[in-house]
């Protein structure tokens, strides 16, 4: 299995992800989907019917076919109708949205003007997400190392379900945070957190269920 072969690519889109969430939060919510429509327009002419044909036909497992779809067939050509580099690049459109986010949250931690409630919600939330980069990033490293199939393949497998779904978790504790607050209510700090997060928790579980589904594929001992 081959590596990333966008990954100078994916270092400058986290800097422009990070330069936009900080000066302009309200719009963040729908950087992390709309970066990959940007890049698809630099691998058009790369793209072939058979290889988003297997993207989509990929994606109908998962909990948003929509979203998957969207965030992934940018890289079809690096994904070429593998269920490994399918799954692979799925990790890390959530992580480095997750990371975004991250930074999102924190930034707004920080200013002087939240409410009581609104002030420990998103001092929680940057904890979960935090969290939550923490361990897409093992799943990431540990996806990156998978070799043939046997006893070490289905051992990996496990610890990068179980870290994924933590994250899922994570990301999850961080939107219940604001439920039930009736001063959160309404306001513009819970719909910019929750809209986020929202979106980290959909790629998370759309990579959770493209991890699943590799995991059942034969494999060579």
């Amino acid at each position: 299995m081959g590596g990333f072969k966008f990954k100078t690519r994916s270092s400058s889109l986290s800097l422009l992800l990070l330069l936009i969430s900080l000066t302009t939060p309200v719009l963040f919510m729908h950087v992390c989907i709309g970066a990959t429509i940007v890049e698809a327009k630099e691998v058009t002419l790369t793209l072939t019917p058979k290889t988003t044909e297997f993207i989509k036909n990929s994606c109908g497992v998962t909990m948003y076919p929509k979203l998957c779809y969207k965030s992934l067939s940018a890289y079809a050509s690096s994904i070429n109708k593998s269920p490994a580099q399918l799954a692979n690049v799925a990790l890390s459109v959530s992580l480095t949205c997750a990371r975004s986010t991250s930074t999102f949250v924190l930034q707004l931690s920080k200013r002087g003007n939240l409410k009581p409630r609104e002030a420990a919600a998103v001092r929680d939330c940057v904890e979960n997400i935090g969290d939550s980069v923490s361990e897409l990033q093992e799943s990431l490293e540990e996806m990156r190392h998978l070799r043939g199939g046997g006893f070490e393949f289905n051992h990996k497998m496990t610890d990068i379900q179980t870290w994924v779904s933590a994250a899922l978790t994570n990301e999850d504790t961080c939107m219940d945070g604001f439920e039930g607050d009736d001063e959160a209510n309404g306001s513009s700090v819970k719909n910019m957190v929750r809209s986020n997060i929202k979106n980290v928790a959909q790629l998370t579980s759309n990579a959770l269920s493209l991890i699943n589904c590799l995991s059942k594929v034969p494999k060579a001992p």
